[in-house]
């Protein structure tokens, strides 16, 4: 039976792109299944809906994707199996390749990572967000061409929509990325045949006690674990308590990596580890 993974919909939004890319890179016999948002994705995964979740976590612009982090942290049976690194580019696409642009649909972050071109480009035009940028590119073709509308999307997204390009890799910083996290239930799919390079480490600790985050951190820094993101996140308990995500470099001791993570468990209300898996870094010309 073909294997099915979850991904951000509709067709043509920057998730499925990725997707696509990691299905033709690892060669996987998986469908994709679109969903409307990432909460529902991560959740078809954790029921069984879908075999994996192909999920963004954190833009190299804007930050994490919460809704991600959250689901991690408090789903007990999904772990991560793998990580890519997708280059972003962001294309201006309209009705038609001349004319007045009056609106611009897009999702939340592509406006935000294409703020400049915009104020330059079209500094008197309406921006409306949508749920993801194939949605903007799917209202934009649906509308007149005289309208003036434009849409931020991936040129795939355009394309299936009748869109022309007015411009291309318009986001503010060329070296704009986004990580994705392949997440699946435990023992739904095989690991990978890569070592791991990263561990994803998620504790909930006293944020109000002096030193606490001090302490953890000790625990890595004196056994020469270098640690490449640290996160937070309120834990919704109480004021004061905060949920800690640590990305720890695998490329050390194994032994020496697990006697850390005991001792920050130690010092944790709670911890889980919540993958090691390997990181590839896309090529998306």
């Amino acid at each position: 039976m073909t294997k099915k993974m979850g991904v951000l919909g509709p067709v043509g939004t920057h998730s499925e792109a990725a997707a696509l890319y990691l299905k033709a890179w690892q060669e996987l016999d998986m469908e994709l299944v679109c969903f409307a948002d990432i909460g529902e994705c991560l959740h078809a995964a954790e029921t069984g809906a879908v075999d994996a979740a192909f999920v963004p976590v954190e833009n190299s612009l804007e930050g994490a994707i919460t809704v991600t982090l959250d689901t991690l942290a408090h789903a007990d049976t999904l772990h991560v199996r793998r990580e890519v690194i997708w280059p972003v580019h962001n294309y201006l696409m309209a009705r038609t390749a001349d004319g007045g642009i009056h609106c611009v649909y897009s999702h939340a972050q592509p406006i935000a990572q294409c703020h400049d071109f915009l104020l330059r480009y079209c500094p008197r035009a309406e921006i409306i967000k949508t749920a993801s940028t194939a949605r903007a590119a799917e209202i934009v073709g649906a509308a007149p061409a005289e309208a003036g509308w434009a849409a931020i999307c991936t040129r795939r997204a355009g394309e299936l929509n009748g869109l022309v390009v007015r411009a291309e890799q318009i986001e503010d910083r060329g070296s704009n990325c986004t990580r994705f996290f392949e997440v699946a239930r435990d023992g739904a799919l095989p690991p990978p045949a890569e070592p791991p390079d990263t561990v994803l480490v998620i504790c909930g600790m006293d944020g109000a006690r002096a030193g606490a985050l001090y302490e953890v951190l000790g625990e890595f820094a004196h056994r020469g674990v270098n640690l490449t993101r640290i996160e937070s996140r309120p834990a919704r308990t109480e004021l004061g308590a905060y949920i800690f995500f640590f990305d720890l470099d695998a490329h050390c001791d194994p032994a020496v990596l697990r006697d850390a993570i005991d001792a920050v468990a130690d010092k944790s209300g709670w911890l889980k580890t919540a993958g090691a898996f390997p990181v590839h870094r896309a090529v998306n010309e």
